[in-house]
């Protein structure tokens, strides 16, 4: 059972997993060096815990406490219980969600392991947003994408801002960062999946044609700016783009996940020979 330890003193050493959450570039490297993550928010927490995440402390206001009673109960970490003016002192901003954990890392899974099994996955390049990466989660896990590959420059899915878009889910779909990105998505194809590039490329086809009768699929992923660079668009093996109109070319990539995992995950069943 976590012991519930009341501070009053914002600078008390204990809090420093909370500090400063708002300065990305230190909690990079603060959460690197200390292999740990933060999650926010009662749902998120519970379901960090539920997946297995071993928590290094908690941090909540009295109001909460009861709502995580059984998350408390089950874990042997301290639970630091603070006014919500001091957490926002500490913290950096309001936390209207009323509960933080933070939590320790797991080595990576290897591809191979992640894609075990696996029929649908999404494949992202260079995508640096934490909120798009969350959202490009949730997207998956909602419309049943078994799995995501992330190319090494892509931000960082267990960010706090990244699981708070995911809801958690970041927690339930399997996911690790790819070693190669220059032959990543021919050693997909070695492995099995068909890698369908989301472009603009003049050879692009729609969506819907690009993915029937694939049987496992990789959807490919841009970065925010520019999209895909020239490489993973040349080695894909179909390109496919949204149809647009009003003159829009394009969606925001969270936006295109979410459109492109809807159809995929519709898609025609591939054909059986006799």
């Amino acid at each position: 059972m976590a012991e519930l330890i009341e501070i009053t003193d914002p600078a008390d050493p204990r809090l420093a997993d909370y500090r400063d959450l708002r300065d990305v570039e230190l909690r990079k490297s603060l959460e690197a060096e200390r292999g740990l993550f933060l999650a926010e928010g009662a749902k998120v927490v519970r379901r960090a815990a539920a997946a297995g995440h071993r928590a290094r402390s908690f941090l909540m206001a009295p109001r909460w406490l009861a709502g995580l009673a059984d998350v408390l109960d089950a874990s042997d970490a301290p639970c630091y219980v603070i006014s919500e003016a001091l957490a926002e002192q500490v913290t950096g901003f309001h936390v209207h969600r009323g509960a933080l954990a933070s939590l320790e890392r797991r080595p990576l899974p290897t591809v191979a392991e992640v894609l075990d099994g696996a029929r649908s996955v999404l494949v992202c390049e260079d995508i640096v947003d934490h909120t798009n990466v969350g959202a490009i989660f949730r997207c998956g896990a909602a419309l049943g994408f078994d799995a995501v590959l992330l190319a090494p420059r892509c931000a960082d899915p267990l960010y706090r801002r990244s699981v708070k878009v995911a809801m958690g889910t970041v927690f339930a779909v399997p996911w690790t960062r790819l070693p190669d990105w220059y032959d990543a998505l021919p050693a997909l194809e070695r492995a099995g999946f068909t890698t369908v590039a989301l472009t603009l490329a003049e050879d692009a086809v729609e969506i819907e044609q690009a993915v029937a009768g694939v049987d496992r699929v990789a959807l490919v992923l841009g970065s925010e700016g520019h999209g895909l660079s020239e490489r993973w668009q040349q080695t894909a093996s179909r390109r496919a783009v949204i149809p647009m109109h009003a003159g829009v070319d394009s969606l925001n990539v969270a936006a295109a996940t979410a459109v492109a995992c809807y159809v995929t995950a519709r898609r025609s069943p591939a054909k059986v020979s006799p």
